[in-house]
């Protein structure tokens, strides 16, 4: 049986997060108006699903990417999603990227919202495997793809969570995770804030986490 995918097409935990060329802000966080973020993001699945093809021999000679799947691909991903509960979140998610919905013909999960198809895949797609990273914050893995899943369907979740999703989304690859109490307070506090600020508070607020990183290990403080 094949086992669990790599972690390429991450950052490993523990690394400084890195700045992107295109947007400026850092890598993944720029997603999805920002092509190079949103490629990366795309790679966080895309990375796992094919060494998970590697494993079932499928990997040579096969198209890459969900645009043009190989039939035998398809068949693949078809198994996969029906049991998503025997595999990790990223080769569901994968998985789910080729094949199309046969409501709205979109990718299964990333339709319009209202159709039934897509929103039943999307649930499903939750009882997969999340296993925290050696040297993760537990519960780290949860976030990732909860993250990962806003950042990708952007029509589901209003602004305000996308904005918020996003920006934490490159302190979460690299293993870190906000209490409950911080996460919160900075909630709090972009409420309060007029539109024009609220990016700036979720940034700083990502800036104190990774500045807690380097002098506590990670562990950010209530």
């Amino acid at each position: 049986m094949p086992g669990r995918p790599s972690e390429a097409g991450r950052p490993a935990v523990g690394a400084a997060p890195r700045r992107c060329a295109e947007c400026g802000g850092y890598e993944y966080g720029g997603a999805p108006a920002c092509g190079a973020c949103r490629d990366l993001v795309d790679g966080i699945l895309e990375a796992p699903w094919a060494a998970f093809l590697r494993q079932w021999d499928l990997g040579d000679g096969h198209p890459t990417g969900p645009s043009a799947p190989h039939d035998d691909e398809v068949a693949l991903a078809e198994l996969v999603v029906s049991e998503p509960d025997r595999h990790d979140w990223r080769v569901v998610d994968a998985a789910l990227d080729r094949l199309r919905c046969s409501t709205c013909g979109d990718r299964l999960s990333r339709g319009p919202v209202g159709c039934p198809a897509c929103d039943l895949a999307h649930g499903f797609r939750y009882a997969a495997i999340e296993t925290d990273r050696p040297g993760a914050m537990p519960g780290n893995e949860h976030g990732v793809r909860v993250n990962v899943s806003v950042v990708r369907r952007p029509q589901f979740s209003s602004a305000d969570e996308v904005l918020a999703r996003r920006l934490l989304l490159p302190a979460l690859l690299v293993g870190l995770l906000p209490t409950t109490e911080a996460a919160q307070r900075v909630n709090a506090q972009v409420k309060r804030s007029p539109p024009e600020r609220r990016a700036a508070v979720l940034e700083q607020a990502v800036e104190e986490l990774l500045a807690r990183r380097r002098t506590d290990g990670g562990r950010p403080a209530p």
